[in-house]
């Protein structure tokens, strides 16, 4: 008998994508799976939505809202399969993503093996993704994915992983500490906790960028800076428990300076931490300073409002693009 592959996928404020996901994975090539909904208490539609598809082997649960990891942590207690793909309510597999890695993970007998694939963006039409360059893209040591993912500020989305039932379960439940780059965080552990990440190529998965409904969506709140600088930190520990070199400490450093940026200049102490940490490695990072474009707005009005505008004017740019390609995908209808 095939193994069980269990489908988990949380879900808040998704009823505009959740029935699209849920079609994508009805269609998967491999058929021995079962797939787990739950509703973090979203004040949408989305319960009702995913309710449609239940079935024997799609179960849709619903809870009050705690938040994407202890979504997932229920999604998870709630599983049986002796492989575990997650998904978020708003992305989309290819038809045969599952059956690619499995094909793999079948002639694999060591259990602590993670697999990844590839993946690409779209707004809304599935037949134009934007596909990225992946230094990732490669059969690489947990060490060497983690270094790499540190100094370049890369990334695999949720869906691209696939794991054992063994790995998921030595990796530990989801943080909920965490309101932002959770998902950055867990696979980060669970990579620690492999022997080794195999990427299985032709396996796809599509990231979805989207405006609403989303359960890692960036603000400048306390509460997600503060989730953000505890995942940095969990982060530099996964790899230096791995590799504590030169090297490594090096991409510390400049996985640090990377994020400088959010923390400034609203949270001054991080900032701190963050700067006595890198020199903690061997490294300094300098305060964070803007382009051209925005230098004189700061220099207008301040840092904090040039900040802003930094931020506002690629989300504007963003949802032009997204009224763009909801009118072609329209159209293309």
């Amino acid at each position: 008998m095939k193994p069980l592959v269990s489908i988990l996928i949380p879900a808040y404020n998704a009823e505009k994508w959740i029935a699209s996901t849920l079609k994508s994975v009805l269609a998967q090539t491999w058929s021995r799976r079962e797939i787990i909904i739950v509703d973090d208490g979203s004040r949408d539609g989305t319960f009702a939505a995913a309710q449609q598809f239940a079935a024997p082997d799609v179960q849709v649960v619903t809870q009050k809202n705690q938040g994407a990891s202890a979504a997932r942590n229920h999604a998870y207690s709630l599983s049986q399969g002796d492989y575990i793909q997650w998904l978020d309510a708003d992305d989309f597999l290819e038809t045969d993503k599952i059956a690619r890695q499995m094909a793999v993970a079948e002639t694999c007998p060591d259990k602590k093996i993670l697999f990844s694939s590839e993946w690409a963006l779209f707004m809304y039409r599935l037949n134009r993704p934007q596909s990225l360059p992946c230094s990732l893209y490669a059969d690489l040591t947990p060490a060497e994915w983690i270094c790499r993912k540190l100094s370049q500020n890369q990334f695999l989305p949720n869906f691209s992983w696939l794991a054992s039932r063994e790995l998921t379960a030595a990796a530990g439940p989801w943080d909920t500490r965490l309101s932002l780059d959770d998902d950055g965080e867990y696979f980060c552990r669970m990579i620690a906790a492999s022997r080794g990440v195999r990427f299985v190529p032709g396996a796809k998965g599509l990231y979805r960028i989207s405006d609403a409904g989303s359960l890692s969506k960036v603000d400048r709140s306390d509460r997600k800076l503060e989730s953000l600088w505890l995942s940095l930190q969990l982060h530099i520990g996964y790899l230096r428990s791995l590799e504590d070199t030169e090297r490594t400490r090096k991409a510390c450093v400049t996985y640090l300076g990377n994020w400088l940026n959010y923390f400034y200049p609203a949270r001054p102490d991080i900032i701190l931490q963050a700067q006595q940490l890198a020199q903690k490695l061997g490294g300094a990072i300098d305060l964070p300073q803007l382009s051209w474009k925005y230098r004189w707005i700061e220099k207008t009005v301040g840092r904090k409002a040039a900040n802003r505008v930094q931020a506002t004017l690629p989300a504007a740019k963003m949802s032009v693009a997204r009224f763009w390609d909801k009118t072609m995908y329209r159209l293309g209808r």
